[in-house]
């Protein structure tokens, strides 16, 4: 696929060509060559977003990805309907990257385009009707019943009409049968209406016209006018409290925001009349959603520890692309990125620092915010359609130079990235699960580096083991710090023991001793609580105590989750929900009882224990909403929560000072999962949590809940054994082949019939035997959640062997055997879903 895209192609713009070769936002593996019309030749450009039609009716915005004189061999080229784009929205390095993505991670170049752009980029088309202009209900032969009647008496008095418009004209949901009769009828006509999803903010600003803003007598004339009627002369008032017009004659010219000038209820009417005079005039302005902030203080001076850090990765960036920084929770990391950040915008380069979640974007961007003001964007999934488009603008036109964004902000169109910065790089957040392109973006981001000759650095306090396996192999640079910013102290670790509180008759609503007396010392002396639990909801299931009846979801094979505050049971897989029953379903019984806890019943047990305590809770259902991470991090900085229950939302990279005790109120779920990283996820989070413990001068406390506190990785989080644990891991991955010695592909078999699914899955697991590459195949084996949205699993799992180019060689026989499986007629509508580095 790369030689599609040779060096010349990229940089020309030969407006003699008559073909394109166009990157469509659809699942099939190549580019579409169009015919370039007369009229667009000399515009044509590389990058330029186009519309083109695909297929008989379906009209899509395209990338130019090619230019040239050959026109396709299968299919006559249709022509290109029109150029979107002045100037290319999209640069030739970041088509060379979709390249690479499509390639490496097993997907299509148009799955990648569809994943970068943001949705406020494409076009978006809407099914809208007409009235035939050759129908006349006089001599029609066709008879027209009430409800079709009233749809052409609306289009009598508008030109067209959206099936919604047509939905609410007749009071129905299905709209359909009644338009296709029309059609029938030959009464009216359907047509798609194209338009562009993104649109500029827009408002009204007023002035005062030229000739009065020009000429003291005429101004004075206009107050003489006005005398005897005060609404019009309290608005002229106020318009020149605001600009003094022969002072500051500038201020005129950008005028002011009609609706601030009529906020303290002047009259708008009067405002028209003095229009309408000539007394001002209105005009239309485009304004920016995202706000420019000015910076409000310098970068901090580095102590010493992080000043020899940020000199020793320097030296490293000499000859080495990526440098790993692996410094403890509180070390002061952000400090050092604000530097390096500094050095390379001042070189005239670009930035991206790269953030695992929203949550953890909303404190650390505060803090950046002040020292780059409106030099740097922010990119995440919160953000409107229509504000991703500004941010994405605002990096082509060199508005921000430096963005801050979750793991999507590396399709931005960058041109000359100097520095790539990975914060929290372990994090699991980093990879994208579904839908293709399955990548992940710490490693996008490396290779996005290397296409832009930029450096990489690679930030954690507990570096993912592929990270640190790198960096002890001199492949990165590695940079270590070892204590915290300031007077900080690490904290100190509890192990309660449930087992033996259960057996004292000690636990309270399954909270040991420990945990209670430590939360209570704390909020005696005024200081907060975390408590971290990694299930969101009320309690994971419903049980009958009689009959051990639980709630299934009807789509997938699992439990549902109980969620009190909505009173109803929950697939936290497929959104499927339904209330909860009075009764057992199964035996009739009323002995209905939740099992486990969620953050909410956590957040329930806490207000009964410490009814003083101002509680909080952040998990997916608490912070749907675009503000809702603020929000409650606000509260929670302004010291108005004492307590906060969180997900793993809380792990991650937030600093409050008050914080002085966290507890990790289940241990075990944290360790018990099916998976061969789960021990290094596992220190990670522990690690993690327990890092945002007394971040200042009070010494934290962390209190971890298990019923097996004797299990050896405690003791190694305790005692800070990074390195110990790591080597004893490595060599289980080696003598098992696990990553980072093998390469993983994980290759999932879906279909809605079980036996058809299995069926697929062993044909796969025969084909790929023949594969030539030094390989392991496990497999196929049922999902660990064998259905999933009515879709029965089946995984298998290939480890290659890392030398040479084994696992292009397995991709390309890959691809050939699934297109052969796919054009079976037992297997057309089995889906594989291929993920290169699975997480």
């Amino acid at each position: 696929m790369e030689s599609l895209f040779a060096e010349q192609d990229f940089l020309e713009k030969n407006s003699g060509n008559n073909f394109a070769d166009i990157i469509l936002p659809v699942p099939i593996p190549r580019m579409f060559t169009y015919q370039i019309p007369p009229l667009l030749k000399p515009q044509i450009q590389i990058g330029q977003r186009v519309i083109v039609q695909f297929g008989k009716k379906k009209v899509l915005t395209g990338i130019v990805g090619k230019v040239h004189n050959k026109p396709p061999q299968a299919y006559e080229a249709k022509p290109i309907l029109d150029i979107l784009d002045d100037q290319p929205s999209v640069n030739p390095l970041q088509i060379r990257f979709w390249v690479w993505m499509a390639a490496y991670y097993f997907c299509h170049i148009g799955e990648v385009m569809f994943a970068a752009l943001p949705s406020g980029l494409r076009l978006s088309s809407e099914s809208k009707i007409q009235l035939n202009p050759n129908f006349d209900t006089e001599t029609s032969k066709y008879p027209l019943d009430v409800r079709e009647e009233k749809i052409l008496e609306a289009l009598e008095h508008k030109p067209e009409l959206s099936y919604e418009d047509c939905e609410k004209i007749l009071g129905v949901k299905t709209i359909h049968p009644i338009l296709k009769s029309l059609v029938a009828k030959e009464a009216i006509l359907i047509f798609e209406k194209v338009q562009e999803k993104y649109t500029p903010k827009v408002e009204t600003r007023i002035r005062l016209t030229k000739e009065i803003s020009e000429s003291k007598s005429a101004l004075e004339a206009v107050f003489e006018g006005v005398a005897g009627k005060p609404k019009q002369e309290s608005i002229l008032l106020k318009f020149l409290r605001d600009v003094p017009v022969f002072q500051k004659p500038k201020l005129n010219e950008k005028g002011v925001d009609k609706a601030t000038l009529l906020e303290e209820g002047d009259s708008e009417s009067s405002l028209k009349t003095l229009i309408k005079n000539g007394v001002f005039e209105s005009f239309k302005h485009v304004v920016n959603r995202i706000d420019d902030e000015k910076a409000v203080r310098e970068a901090y001076e580095l102590s010493s520890s992080q000043a020899t850090a940020f000199e020793e990765i320097k030296t490293h960036f000499e000859s080495k692309q990526s440098v790993l920084l692996h410094g403890v929770t509180g070390s002061g990391k952000t400090e050092i990125y604000i530097k390096l950040i500094q050095e390379v915008m001042e070189s005239g380069s670009q930035v991206l620092l790269l953030l695992p979640e929203i949550a953890l974007t909303t404190q650390i961007v505060s803090r950046l915010k002040k020292v780059f003001g409106s030099q740097m964007g922010v990119y995440h999934s919160k953000y409107s359609d229509n504000e991703r488009v500004e941010v994405w603008n605002g990096v082509l036109s060199g508005r921000f130079s430096f963005v801050v964004g979750v793991r999507s902000s590396i399709f931005l169109p960058f041109d000359s990235l100097g520095l790539l910065i990975v914060d929290e790089e372990h994090e699991p957040s980093y990879k994208q699960f579904d839908p293709a392109p399955r990548f992940h973006a710490r490693d996008a981001a490396t290779m996005l580096a290397y296409f832009h000759q930029a450096r990489t650095l690679l930030g954690s306090a507990t570096p993912s083991f592929e990270s640190y396996f790198n960096a002890t192999q001199g492949k990165y640079g590695y940079v270590e710090i070892n204590h915290r910013f300031g007077d900080a102290r690490m904290p100190e670790y509890h192990l309660a023991d449930l087992s033996a509180d259960r057996k004292k008759n000690l636990l309270k609503l399954d909270s040991t001793r420990m945990m209670r007396e430590k939360i209570q010392a704390a909020l005696d002396k005024q200081q907060q609580v975390l408590i971290f639990q990694n299930r969101r909801g009320y309690s994971p299931y419903i049980q009958c105590e009689d009959c051990g009846w639980t709630g299934q979801c009807v789509q997938c094979d699992v439990s549902l989750t109980y969620h009190q505050f909505a009173e109803e049971m929950r697939c936290h897989y497929c959104g499927y929900k339904e209330k909860v029953p009075q009764s057992c379903p199964a035996c009739g019984s009323t002995q209905l009882t939740t099992m486990g806890m969620g953050t909410e019943r956590i957040e329930e047990c806490l207000s009964l224990l410490f009814p003083e305590a101002r509680m909080g809770r952040m998990d997916l259902d608490t912070t749907r909403n675009k503000y809702g991470y603020q929000r409650l991090l606000d509260e929670f900085g302004a010291g108005q929560i004492d307590i906060l229950v969180g997900t793993q939302m809380i792990t991650k990279g937030l600093d409050f000072g008050k914080v002085t005790v966290v507890g990790i109120w289940d241990g075990d779920r944290i360790l018990n999962f099916p998976d061969f990283r789960a021990g290094e996820r596992a220190y990670q989070q522990i690690t993690q949590v327990a890092g945002r413990a007394g971040r200042r001068d009070i010494k934290g406390q962390v209190v971890i809940q298990s019923r097996n506190p004797d299990n050896e990785l405690f003791e190694k989080v305790i005692r800070g054994e990074y390195y110990e644990f790591f080597r004893q891991e490595m060599f289980d991955r080696k003598k098992f082949y696990y990553p980072p010695y093998v390469k993983l592909v994980k290759i999932t078999t879906r279909h809605a019939d079980f036996k058809v699914a299995e069926k697929a899955a062993h044909a796969l697991h025969r084909e790929m035997a023949t594969i030539q590459a030094k390989k392991i195949v496990l497999g196929p084996e049922k999902g660990i959640i064998a259905r999933i949205k009515n879709q029965y699993q089946y995984e298998s799992m290939i480890k290659l062997d890392r030398g040479g180019n084994t696992l292009a060689i397995f991709k390309e026989n890959l691809a050939k055997i699934l297109e052969e499986l796919q054009s079976r007629p037992e297997f057309r509508s089995v889906r594989w879903v291929v993920d290169v580095d699975p997480s």
